[in-house]
């Protein structure tokens, strides 16, 4: 990637390739066409079909009887926030709307787990109930909200104390043990829509509607459905499009709008006041609980009393309570701190990569929407926090937000396109 003058050159890479069919697009707009109606009629050109595959080529699904450890493995190997759930009683001849039942996602585990956490209230705090056994009368309710969590209402609040206490470091070994984790089906827990598995795009809708859905409408991956097939063609995540855009630095339309500072485009969104986070010694499970509420996919870990971040947990680190939970035994109880602290030391001791390795990744005001872009695709991060020169915390920029900034929805753009399907609620897809 070049850091100077806006290139005309040789492609180096299919993302690359996609943005000099942008460039060549935005030269025959209208002059009169401001940058972002120009964006959007390139967008609105390009089949989403022209987007780069993922690099393994390969869409990973889990089936509907895998349990839910199984899917933990799956989403935490692959490094990915959901999968689709493939419904194995389906014929072989069924089109993709049977062959599949829904989503399995961290978001669905984490309100399974609250609910595991809640219902021990009154129950000895090291969870050892999990080890007699359950009834359907408990177990049914849990996972029947599991499922119902991922559309519901936000309705819960602060974890009580006496729930903060529940959490203690042996809470975790006796869930993963029991028969109850084990038996868990990922189709107890996958969310879905009414009238379809998920929402999905065909190869022939436009890049636009991707990048709308991506952004505005609060999904963080997009499937790609060949109606005529049975399977999925692709899903377009958050991170890919970063990706796409860190990899057209360069090229004049991207530089016409990523060298603009975050204060000039009006980033970031909210004021320091409203940023949803957890101080360092809550219960871990409250940076969960509020990502569930509040709907978002992160939050960052504060200093008691201060507004210094310290690190950031994230939707997709609550695997590190389900694949891991012998490294929490020795703390009473496992605070925001104390699952960083015993985080690291695991991905540090079995060398395994991840963004809690690196610390807090920071920008300021007057860092370019270029450069933290390329802050977030290098470390394959979902969002960066904006501090002053004090390191105090001034507020969060996500994929989303960046997204949102480069296109916008024209009106009555989408028609009926939401017809047959639930309209996404606000909490969903975190």
């Amino acid at each position: 990637m070049e850091d100077g003058s806006p290139r005309r050159g040789m492609p180096s890479s299919p993302e690359a390739k996609l943005g000099m069919q942008v460039e060549d697009l935005w030269d025959v707009q209208e002059p009169q066409l401001s940058p972002t109606e120009k964006l959007n009629a390139c967008f609105e050109s390009i089949p989403v079909s022209s987007f780069p595959p993922a690099p393994s080529s390969q869409v990973i699904e889990i089936n509907s009887n895998a349990s839910l450890a199984e899917a933990v493995q799956l989403l935490s190997q692959h490094k990915i926030l959901s999968a689709p759930v493939v419904d194995v009683d389906a014929p072989e001849d069924a089109s993709w709307i049977d062959r599949y039942i829904g989503i399995v996602e961290f978001a669905g585990i984490v309100v399974w787990i609250l609910h595991q956490s809640e219902r021990m209230d009154g129950s000895d705090s090291d969870g050892s109930e999990f080890a007699k056994g359950e009834s359907e009368e408990i177990t049914g309710p849990a996972v029947a909200a599991a499922v119902n969590g991922v559309s519901s209402p936000r309705k819960r609040g602060n974890l009580s104390p006496r729930s903060a206490a529940i959490i203690s470091g042996k809470f975790f070994e006796a869930l993963t043990s029991s028969d109850f984790y084990k038996n868990t089906k990922v189709r107890d827990i996958s969310g879905s829509f009414r009238w379809a598995p998920f929402l999905a795009l065909q190869k022939s809708n436009s890049f636009l509607t991707m990048l709308l859905l991506l952004s505005k409408y609060r999904m963080k991956s997009v499937p790609v459905v060949d109606p005529g097939e049975r399977t999925i063609d692709n899903v377009i995540t958050q991170s890919a499009v970063i990706h796409m855009l860190e990899e057209c630095a360069g090229l004049y339309w991207f530089e016409s709008w990523g060298k603009k500072k975050l204060s000039e485009i009006g980033l970031p969104l909210m004021k320091p006041s409203h940023v949803v986070k957890v101080y360092e010694d809550e219960p871990v499970m409250q940076a969960f609980k509020l990502m569930r509420q509040k709907g978002v996919g992160g939050v960052p870990v504060v200093q008691s009393g201060g507004r210094k971040a310290i690190g950031n947990i994230s939707i997709r680190d609550v695997q590190f309570l389900l694949i891991a939970p012998e490294i929490y035994k020795n703390y009473r109880s496992i605070t925001a701190k104390n699952f960083l602290t015993a985080v690291r030391s695991y991905l540090d001791e079995h060398k395994e990569a991840s963004p809690l390795l690196n610390g807090m990744v920071t920008c300021g005001r007057d860092n370019t929407i270029k450069e933290v872009i390329v802050k977030l695709d290098s470390q394959k991060i979902h969002r960066i926090y904006v501090v002053d020169g004090e390191g105090n915390l001034e507020g969060v920029i996500t994929l989303r937000d960046i997204i949102s900034k480069l296109v916008h929805e024209p009106r009555g753009y989408f028609g009926d396109f939401f017809d047959g399907v639930l309209p996404l609620p606000a909490n969903s897809r975190v």
